[in-house]
């Protein structure tokens, strides 16, 4: 290992007052720290307040996280090359070595901030237009590994900038890592079954599932070790290592839908009219604002219900904003369906007409078939001669209100308006149908490429249209729910009794932290009793 020299700084002073300093190293000095102060002034008083007045965040990121090390490591090249022009010595080679370890600290850690902030900035960004579940789990894996590997790294390039020989070194890692992955195979263990949650994870940020006794848990965060979960009922964290994880069978309540089911059982004296009582349950259930049915039918009897939020200083009425939301929800569905018939005339025209391949008055057939349906969606098609394909944009503000895109947003916004929501609700909301909304075009762009340039997927087409219609029901919002609609059946009949069975589903079990089924299937049953007992067929005994 070489030695290190003493910086002594009489010596170095000694050195620069007795020899001649050439001009060259003043000059070299000059320019350098002219360069660095220009570089400074540009970047915070000139590119700063410019990318502030275009509100451009990303770059204002980036602005952040690169104009201090950049500075810096244009001072120290400066002072470098300067004292390069001097004449070799112990004492400047040693100068030298040094502000190589400062550049190399300075450009280590600016790696590790773009790294950190940058670059899983524009993967969370990617991962919200993409139906990729592993993409929200790798993030944060890449945020914490990124940086430490970076920081390894330049830690080893600072030791070599100083001269230290790290073959030693290499070879004691070597070991220490042999030791430490026997010794910490448990640690290990859970670090790979992490990688295989990764690779195939049945769960995303966010999501709720069961654990083996039932209680219900949020995914928080995914480690290098271990799983954060917090648990709905106790108001607390858990800590699960990945590997235990991993070999439990996980039930996820938040999919393919973010729907909960939930059940009533109820007793109802035995001389009832059944038709009066499957009535009388099936209309209590549909009229609250917060279960499944069809909205049509739904408006019908949701001013019935009682025991529902009143308007106050700051909101409308649970009734209100209830009826708002599914006006609105009922034009949405009206939309899906007018674009899932529309898509079976495509895909039966494809089928038709992909018989000995499609030729190029066979493809504008279908582009104008497909063209029907960006107007329902609110995408048109734009010329990009640059990239020498066609691009979809959504259409003006006037058009955009009638379609796919305008009304699901004016949907999300109206259920905004719920006065059971919290402000973290506000959120979820917008950023889950925002996400929903960003895969629906990536998925039209796609699919309007391949059927513009059809190339070897003409035999495909059909399917590739398949697919999106499957995607649209299952992924993003289905025209009709009614095999989520309340089901009513009688379960047991005893002697001066008959038991009732209500299935039906609260739409999100996300929001409300997570309470928001248990609150429903509550104001539902409570609504029930009420009812039942006006109606004198309630048995409470």
């Amino acid at each position: 290992m070489n030695i290190l020299y003493t910086f002594d700084a009489n010596k170095l002073l000694k050195l620069l007052l007795l020899q001649n300093i050439p001009s060259a190293f003043f000059q070299t000095l000059g320019i350098y720290l002219l360069a660095a102060l220009l570089l400074y002034i540009t970047l915070f008083y000139i590119v700063r307040p410019l990318v502030r007045r275009f509100d451009n965040y990303p770059i204002l990121l980036i602005l952040s996280v690169i104009e201090n090390p950049l500075v810096i490591t244009v001072a120290l090249l400066g002072i470098k090359s300067s004292i390069s022009k001097l004449n070799s010595s112990e004492i400047t080679n040693w100068i030298q070595r040094s502000l190589t370890a400062g550049i190399a600290i300075a450009l280590t850690y600016c790696l590790a901030q773009l790294f950190t902030q940058v670059i899983t900035y524009y993967l969370r960004a990617y991962t919200k237009q993409t139906e990729a579940v592993w993409d929200n789990v790798l993030v944060p894996i890449l945020e914490r590994l990124l940086p430490a590997l970076t920081y390894i790294l330049g830690t080893f390039l600072f030791l070599e900038a100083l001269g230290i020989d790290l073959t030693g070194i290499w070879v004691a890692f070597g070991g220490l890592t042999f030791v430490l992955g026997f010794a910490l195979r448990d640690i290990l263990a859970n670090f790979f079954s992490g990688l295989v949650l990764l690779i195939d994870t049945p769960f995303q940020f966010g999501d709720v599932i069961a654990m083996p006794d039932n209680s219900l848990a949020v995914i928080k965060n995914i480690g290098l070790r271990v799983t954060k979960l917090y648990l709905v009922n106790s108001d607390s964290e858990i800590y699960i290592p990945n590997a235990s994880l991993g070999s439990k069978d996980i039930i996820n309540l938040s999919r393919p839908t973010p729907h909960v089911a939930k059940t009533i059982q109820l007793d109802i004296k035995v001389n009832t009219d059944q038709i009066l009582a499957n009535q009388i349950l099936r209309e209590t259930v549909l009229g609250h604002p917060d279960t499944l049915g069809k909205p049509a039918e739904k408006l019908q009897y949701i001013d019935d219900f009682q025991g529902l939020k009143e308007a106050d200083e700051e909101n409308i009425s649970k009734i209100v904003a209830g009826k708002e939301r599914l006006e609105i929800e009922e034009k949405v569905n009206i939309q899906l369906e007018k674009i899932e018939r529309k898509f079976k005339y495509l895909i039966r025209a494809i089928q038709i007409l992909k018989k000995g391949g499609l030729s190029e008055e066979q493809v504008k057939i279908v582009q104008k078939h497909y063209n029907q349906i960006l107007e329902l969606i609110g995408l048109e098609i734009i010329d990009d001669d640059s990239r020498k394909r066609n691009q979809l944009v959504e259409v003006n503000v006037d058009i955009i209100n009638n379609t796919l895109i305008g009304l699901t947003r004016t949907w999300y916004q109206a259920w905004l308006k719920d006065p059971d929501l919290r402000i973290e609700d506000e959120l979820t909301l917008e950023d889950e149908w925002e996400s929903k909304l960003n895969i629906l075009k990536n998925k039209v762009t796609r699919l309007s490429q391949k059927i513009a340039k059809p190339g070897g997927y003409e035999t495909l087409l059909d399917e590739y249209v398949l697919n999106l219609v499957q995607w649209l029901q299952d992924e993003f919002k289905s025209s009709s729910t009614r095999w989520k609609e309340p089901a009513i059946r009688l379960s047991s009949l005893g002697s001066d009794s008959m038991q009732f069975t209500v299935k039906f589903y609260v739409d999100h079990i996300k929001l409300e932290h997570w309470e928001r089924s248990e609150r429903v299937a509550n104001e539902v049953r409570r609504e029930m009793v009420r009812r039942l007992g006006e109606a004198g067929v309630y048995n409470n005994s």
